[in-house]
Parts: C-alpha cells; structure tokens; sequence
C-alpha cells in the first residue's frame, strides 16, 4: 500500500514499487527520476560534497532544478484535495505537504555558505509550481530565484507593465529578479508572439527585438535560452513522435505541452547539420535554419543577433543597467511599456511600443538640457541623436536613451 496520495507531475500516482528493496519510492516526476531524501544526514552531505567536487574545478554557479520539492512532510502525510477541482491530477490536490518544507531553508542556507566560500559564485533556482511572491522570499544576495513572471503573457503592454509592477512589489528594492522569456519547457517565446500574426517573419522578428530589449534592459539578471538571440522558433513535433516523456503519456486527461518542440538544434551555419553535427540530431533541424543561424544573422547589422549584441553592449556602457533602480512610466499610451533605470545620477529610458502602428508619448524630464540621447533605436530615426518633448514611436519600436 502507498504510503500516502501523493501524485506525480506527469500524472499517476508519486509512489512507485521497487521489488528489488520491496518498498515504494517517491518522485514528483517521471518513476524514472526518483527523488532523493534530504532529510537522511548522510545524503545531504554528499550532496554538498557533489557542489564542492564542481565549485574545486571552476564552475561558476548552478542551478537547482525545482528546489522546493526537496523536503516533503516529515510523517508523510496526505495532501487535501482542493474543493471545486476536478480529476484526479496534480492540480486536484494541495500540495501542503510534499513541497515547500520548512526544513528547505536550513539546507538551502548550508549549500549557500558553500558557495560563498569561493568568489563570483552564485545559485539559481527553479521554483516549481509556486508564485513569484514565493520566488522572491527565496532570493538573497548571489542567489536568485525564477519566479516565471514573464512567461505566458499576452502581447499586451499593459500586461507586461502589471506584471513587472506587481514583481517589483515583491522582489523589493533589496531582492533581485531572475528575468526570463523562454526555457526547454515552455514554447519559444516569439513563437507564442508570432501566433496572430501571418507573415514572412518580419512581425515575429521585430516582437524579438522589443522582446530582447525589455530582457535586457529590466532590472534583475537575464537568462537567454539558447537560440532566442537568432529568433528561433518552437519546432513542430506531434505527441505521437515525441521523444518528451510525458508527451507520450498525454491523454484527455493529462493534456501536456510537448517540450521537444522548444529543443531543436542550434543553427550555426547553412548546409547539412547547420554546423551542429556531422551526424543525425537528437531532434530535427528548425526548418528555416538555413536563414536563421550565427553565420547569416551576425553578417545582418539588422538581425535578431545583431540587436542582442548591440544590447550586450550597451549594458556594459551603461551601469543604470546592471545594477540601476527601476520606475515604471506612464507615457500616456497603454501600448507602450516605459520605465526608468538609475544609477551614479545617471538615467537610462527604455520605450517599448507593443503596437503595430505609430504613437505619439510623453518622456519624463532628462536630466541634461541637451535632452534624452538615442543610445539604441530599432527603427531609422533619421540621424537624430536627442529627443525633445513628445517622441513618435514607429510601429513595434524598442527605443533606449540616456541623459
């Protein structure tokens, strides 16, 4: 007999039997990843002892895969199901007892320390099913937490503003954010912004960029999921192929996202392989890789790449954007999210229109007379170098300006 109800992510009891101990073993996901008991003595040092083994050959941080399902309940005991829900699922439950133990911050305390010993290190952990209230009480210093705030948010700017002014809440002014767009479990973020629109791509490229610009520039850390600096897209995959465990299990009742879609190969040059193998991949090559890797976008001074990179840089020139304060802005135009990076006395404005047609907003005063100086643009802005009283944005512009 199972020793509780606990239940697998991927459906399906948490419980699996062994014969070989004649006892059943617990893991929130697949039987195939069984979870290991933290509160074993013996365990929790070899797990330190595995962070020491890495932090002694210069790696410089980790991240630790849905960290608060660590410990579960002492006495093991069942959830209460929730009132109202319906099947017999993950979501069915609460899950008070097989996540987010008391016990967690002890251990996340010693693996921090350790870390710390060594300078530049830093953690990274992924909350799993939790908020971003829960996220940011996780955080401390060189330890951040992902609190998926960003990811799944319509193509609106007035819900990207909400959601960062409800994250800034949060997080505090001593806290700092983990922003991210995209990941290997969720669909690549321009394809999920590229859905309403049929196009040649241009649309879903600039989405990109306004996209890449709000990452770069918000405060916090950002995290880039590889392939989203060329644009790329979630491949298209159907369940009955997938090589994504839970995908294979998906029924009417366990509807699941394959995830191999957002797991295809990089595209690094044209021609077989796209300079990722010589071989067969894993998974298929994104089908426009011939147009959209390395080679051909860092030779494009307008390409997805090119903007990240004049981004990466401007980051470096600009401290309000490493470590500056934040302000939202009202600019007049809920199409438009706006908001203000401060630092040493310096100002940097970003301008994001989310709207496919112009609009004229309202800046904040600079601080220098001369104005606002255009330090990016993703629009010809016809050799103007400064702003001065309400500015037009084009059509899905990312614009940054210092003073």
């Amino acid at each position: 007999r199972r020793p509780n109800n606990w239940r697998s992510f991927f459906n399906g009891p948490g419980w699996t039997w062994d014969e070989t101990r004649g006892q059943f073993y617990m893991h929130t996901f697949l039987p195939q990843q069984p979870d290991v008991n933290w509160r074993n003595p013996a365990v929790r040092a070899a797990m330190l002892d595995v962070v020491r083994t890495w932090l002694d050959r210069g790696v410089d941080g980790f991240r630790l895969d849905v960290f608060n399902t660590f410990f579960k309940d002492e006495a093991l005991r069942s959830n209460p199901y929730r009132p109202g829900a319906k099947g017999g699922g993950w979501g069915r439950q609460e899950h008070r007892y097989d996540r987010n133990q008391p016990e967690l911050g002890g251990a996340l305390a010693d693996l921090r320390a350790l870390v710390d010993e060594q300078p530049g290190r830093m953690t990274v952990g992924e909350l799993f099913d939790g908020s971003f209230r829960e996220a940011a009480a996780y955080t401390e210093p060189r330890h951040l937490t992902f609190d998926w705030a960003l990811l799944g948010l319509p193509w609106r700017a007035a819900a990207f503003h909400e959601a960062i002014r409800t994250r800034d809440a949060a997080f505090g002014p001593d806290r700092w954010p983990a922003n991210v767009l995209s990941n290997h479990d969720q669909p690549r973020h321009v394809s999920r912004y590229d859905e309403d629109v049929a196009d040649d791509g241009s649309v879903g490229d600039a989405r990109a960029k306004v996209l890449a610009t709000l990452l770069l520039t918000l405060r916090g850390t950002p995290f880039l999921y590889y392939g989203e600096e060329l644009g790329m897209r979630s491949l298209d995959i159907p369940n009955e192929i997938a090589l994504d465990p839970p995908a294979r299990r998906a029924s009417p009742t366990f509807p699941w996202w394959n995830r191999d879609q957002a797991r295809g190969p990089m595209a690094w040059r044209r021609g077989a392989g796209s300079g990722f193998t010589s071989g067969t991949p894993w998974l298929p090559q994104p089908p426009d890789a011939d147009r959209r890797n390395v080679e051909v976008e860092a030779a494009n001074p307008r390409s997805v790449l090119s903007h990240y990179r004049r981004l990466t840089r401007l980051r470096e020139a600009h401290v309000a954007l490493t470590t500056g304060t934040q302000e939202l802005l009202d600019t007049g135009d809920t199409d438009v999210l706006a908001y203000r990076r401060q630092a040493d006395g310096r100002s940097v404005l970003v301008a994001l229109n989310f709207a496919a047609v112009p609009t004229t907003i309202s800046l904040p005063t600079p601080g220098s007379r001369t104005g606002w100086r255009i330090a990016l643009s993703t629009h010809d802005r016809n050799g103007a170098d400064t702003l001065v009283g309400p500015v037009t944005l084009a059509p899905l512009e990312a614009l940054i300006a210092y003073d």
